[in-house]
């Protein structure tokens, strides 16, 4: 795989040369309170241990495959409460992963996946309007959604349960792509909250703090073990290659 921002233009030029229909991944994250315990940038680092995978697993099925760097910067209403949240109106966040996709177009790829791990509702929607407004002739720009439903159901039960941030499932994500990033001391203290936070969103709470949590997590991040990331980045990594065959057949 190549890593966009660490290649020089000729090895980008050489990788074009040699696989005009290479996939570049583009990961998606946000900066958001994920409790005590957790990084403001998870989502940030589950997306990129996603994205490194999946590109592992297409380069073993012959794929050639290329990884751009995140983006950072997201919707985040439900998280703002919270010290370090730092978010994008809708509009300025389906613009902006729109022209990051145009951008790659016109650096000479043909197809962009977007690979996320910020599940804000009204993020994922603006993932799929920025997909759909930067795909034209010359470029596809396909969309890996883990909130579809046939994706969704192959996870965790935390996650299928709907309390599932910073839980156990996100925490078990760090814990295996960066451990040190996790605060191991705190989340050991930390008792379950199990609230459905997807269906608190569906009810009409619009933060955090009105559905209930107001350490910025839902779920258990106690009951974590990087065993169970790597088994949640497996389901990932399915999802990615599937939406690729789908979109691009080989």
């Amino acid at each position: 795989m190549l890593i966009l921002a660490e290649a020089t233009f000729p090895e980008v030029r050489d990788l074009l040369a040699a696989a005009p229909d290479a996939i570049v991944l583009l990961p998606v994250g946000a900066l958001e309170a994920h409790g005590p315990h957790l990084p403001l940038a998870t989502d940030v680092v589950i997306a990129e241990g996603n994205a490194r995978r999946a590109a592992l697993a297409l380069e073993a099925r012959g794929r050639r495959v290329a990884i751009a760097p995140a983006v950072i910067y997201s919707v985040t209403e439900y998280a703002a409460d919270f010290a370090g949240t730092c978010g994008l109106p809708e509009a300025t966040a389906r613009v902006h992963v729109r022209d990051v996709c145009r951008g790659l177009g016109r650096a000479g790829f043909r197809r962009v996946l977007i690979v996320n791990a910020h599940l804000e509702p009204a993020h994922v929607a603006t993932l799929s309007a920025a997909a759909a407004e930067a795909t034209s002739a010359e470029l596809t720009v396909a969309f890996a959604d883990k909130t579809a439903r046939r994706f969704a159901r192959t996870l965790t039960e935390e996650y299928k349960r709907g309390a599932c941030h910073a839980g156990s499932y996100e925490t078990s994500l760090v814990l295996a792509e960066r451990p040190a990033l996790v605060r191991n001391d705190q989340r050991a203290t930390l008792p379950p909250v199990p609230i459905d936070l997807a269906r608190a969103m569906r009810e009409g709470q619009r933060t955090f703090l009105q559905a209930g949590a107001p350490d910025a997590y839902f779920g258990d991040p106690a009951a974590a073990t990087a065993a169970e990331g790597e088994w949640i980045y497996a389901r990932l990594v399915e999802m990615v290659v599937t939406v690729t065959d789908e979109t691009w057949p080989a």
